[in-house]
């Protein structure tokens, strides 16, 4: 009962067939080429436009099917492995038609009801088959469109709005740890509280946390912090500033700069910024009284810090503070309870998602020395550290940093109490439970993420984008006469240009010019997408976008 047609030239799909007889689920093309000694290129060429073809006629939520010998593909599901340039790339050629590679498995002939392999042009001459493996495609998401984006929030006892900054337009107000969500940081938040609830009173912080902070965070590096200018019109005057400062008591030692400047009897902030941390709605928390002592408070919510790009370092996770009050003397006892809380539930979580038990330790911060995780060493920033909490897995038993935690004699200006505080970072907590190497992942705006954690469900991450290409450029300049090199702006602005497609900036060679003194330094760019089609060319055009950006903003000279 099918149809067949015949003489289809497969790079031209759309001619043959008419808008009612598109929408294919699947397309299969079984060993594809060129025809006589055709080279990689040509083979290239077809296949690029196949699959441009095929983008036409498809479904949305089809397939497409390619077949090749083995060391064809060029990926590392070949064995042996070709030379990249000695192969078809055929996951690169697929990116630059939408395509991401989604399966592969070895391509058996004998399970294919109906298939027969003529051989070499129909002659007595076999074909061989063997090792040769079947390519599933599906499409990727669509690449992001960063338009400006307007976002309100609460300073002081007004609402003001201001334009988010371009590399957090896709990850403001997403709604994670909202109650109808299924994403896994939610449901480790969901767990660490079930679990601390066991052992001691538990209060969650319900209200609304502001996004806003003003001044300046004291002992924090000011390219780390994302700085907000309100919108035209929007600045609150004297008096809703003055009672901004009065409400936003913080933490001793994440306390404010502010200007000189008296107005109204009150100093005027300099500045607004996204929090970068919880610590100072807890410390609000403290100073209203309404904490008693022994009651766990919980907080959590997205915090925003700038960082260099590796693939744990992330812009914004989300944060999960508990804070209480404990008699002197007992702080040491009740940090040990907390920690023993948390490894159970952390333990229970990963033995229930793989089936192995992971390396929990709680590390003296004289200990750890200078080998810090991205969050470690920010939480430094903040204040004086007790212990981080660490957390080992395979292949890395040796464990990253997921939590600080800190004691605050001071806080309650009581002898007899002590305020004991543990931040832990859930997206990492994330990553290591499930299995996900690269934190872009819990971000990404493909449904086929959050299919793999049915309400709540923790489960090991299966990656639906195999083996994604990735392009190296270099871009070296002369940094400006007598300035120091902001690297973590370097890196914000590849972030921000590439929509979150660099996964590495290395410094590869830095060269001072005899008699001028003039630095020149020399970076390698690595593009690639975890989670959507990247091509050859997109990458390229956000190289050259990414040169004319850092000589803009940066004043650096190219070269």
């Amino acid at each position: 009962g099918a149809e067949v047609v015949f003489s289809v030239d497969c790079t031209k799909l759309t001619e043959y067939f008419p808008p009612g007889k598109r929408e294919f689920d699947r397309i299969y093309f079984n060993f594809p080429h060129c025809g006589r000694k055709a080279g990689v290129a040509k083979n290239r060429e077809l296949l690029a436009r196949f699959f441009h073809s095929s983008a036409e006629v498809l479904a949305l939520q089809g397939e497409v099917h390619v077949a090749l010998c083995n060391g064809q593909g060029g990926t590392p599901a070949d064995q042996p492995r070709r030379e990249w340039h000695n192969s078809w790339q055929i996951v690169a050629v697929a990116a630059g038609a939408g395509f991401i590679l989604s399966d592969v498995h070895p391509f058996k002939a004998e399970t294919i009801h109906g298939y027969k392999c003529t051989g070499y042009r129909s002659q007595d001459k076999s074909f061989c088959v063997e090792g040769a493996l079947n390519h599933i495609f599906t499409r990727s998401t669509a690449p992001l469109c960063f338009t400006p984006v307007s976002c309100k929030a609460q300073l002081g006892s007004q609402k003001v709005s201001f334009q988010v900054p371009q590399v957090l337009v896709d990850k403001i107000n997403r709604g994670f740890l909202e109650v109808n969500s299924s994403h896994p940081v939610r449901t480790i938040k969901e767990k660490l509280s079930a679990g601390l609830s066991q052992a001691f009173p538990l209060q969650n912080i319900s209200s609304c946390l502001p996004l806003l902070h003003q001044g300046h965070p004291h002992g924090v590096c000011h390219s780390n912090i994302f700085w907000i200018t309100l919108s035209p019109g929007e600045a609150p005057g004297t008096e809703e500033m003055s009672q901004g400062l009065a409400n936003a008591v913080l933490f001793s030692h994440f306390g404010q700069d502010t200007d000189r400047n008296i107005q109204g009897g009150c100093p005027v902030p300099k500045q607004f910024y996204l929090r970068p941390s919880l610590l100072p709605h807890a410390q609000a928390v403290i100073q209203k009284g309404a904490f008693p002592p022994g009651t766990l408070h919980v907080l959590s919510g997205p915090v925003f810090r700038k960082c260099r790009i590796t693939p744990r370092s992330m812009p914004v996770f989300h944060e999960m503070l508990v804070v209480l009050a404990v008699s002197r003397g007992t702080e040491n006892s009740c940090i040990q309870v907390l920690v023993d809380n948390i490894k159970t539930t952390t333990s229970s979580l990963h033995q229930g998602v793989s089936g192995a038990k992971p390396s929990i330790n709680l590390q003296e911060a004289t200990s750890f020395g200078t080998e810090l995780n991205d969050f470690a060493a920010f939480e430094w920033q903040l204040g004086e550290i007790q212990h981080f909490l660490c957390v080992g897995t395979d292949p890395d038993p040796s464990g990253s940093c997921v939590g600080v935690i800190r004691t605050a004699p001071d806080e309650l200006k009581s002898s007899e109490l002590v305020v004991v505080s543990a931040s832990l970072n859930l997206d990492l907590l994330a990553m290591l439970l499930c299995g996900i190497s690269d934190w872009r992942m819990l971000w990404t705006s493909d449904r086929r993420f959050l299919q793999q954690f049915p309400e709540g469900e923790l489960r090991l991450f299966k990656s639906f984008s195999l083996y994604p290409p990735s392009y190296v450029h270099d871009v070296s300049f002369w940094v400006p006469d007598g300035q120091e090199f902001d690297e973590v702006a370097f890196h914000t602005l590849a972030r921000r240009v590439s929509g979150e497609t660099v996964i590495s900036i290395q410094l590869r060679d830095s060269f001072q010019q005899p008699g001028t003194g003039r630095r020149s330094l020399c970076y390698r760019v690595t593009f690639q997408s975890c989670d959507r089609a990247l091509g050859c060319r997109e990458a390229a055009e956000m190289q050259l976008h990414f040169r004319e950006e850092i000589q803009q903003h940066l004043g650096v000279t190219l070269r």
